[in-house]
């Protein structure tokens, strides 16, 4: 069974740069499909970016297209989203997800997409 460990948050200013980790147990991890997902103080949990197994197809929400790249070392057993530019609007507890499921053209969206979830990382851009 896979396990996930957020790293990486904390309190950055307006326009910083942020790389987040994801570190995973379990010598499945490169065929699990992953994700970020965040969850910003009265909201709901929304998708932030996903990667295949492979790494070969990634795909983000809108709100951070342009500015986070989410990549992936199996070597390592590692997700990371690297996040540029940050605005305070980027505030929220960021989760790392993975399922052990890949298809070639669907992107992995959606909360219930992902069958395992970290313990989150909060992150804090002042203005």
């Amino acid at each position: 069974q896979v396990q996930l460990v957020e790293s990486g948050g904390g309190l950055v200013q307006d326009g910083d740069s942020l790389r987040l980790s994801c570190a995973a147990s379990g010598r499945a991890f490169s065929m699990y499909t992953m994700g970020w997902f965040r969850q910003a103080p009265g909201k709901e949990r929304d998708f932030v970016a996903g990667i295949s197994w492979n790494g070969g197809n990634t795909y983000y929400g809108d709100s951070v297209k342009g500015r986070f790249t989410i990549s992936r070392d199996n070597a390592k057993n590692t997700v990371y989203l690297q996040m540029n530019s940050v605005k305070p609007e980027d505030t929220a507890v960021y989760y790392c997800a993975g399922t052990p499921t890949y298809s070639g053209t669907y992107m992995y969206m959606n909360e219930d997409d992902y069958t395992l979830w970290g313990q989150g990382t909060r992150v804090t851009v002042s203005s």
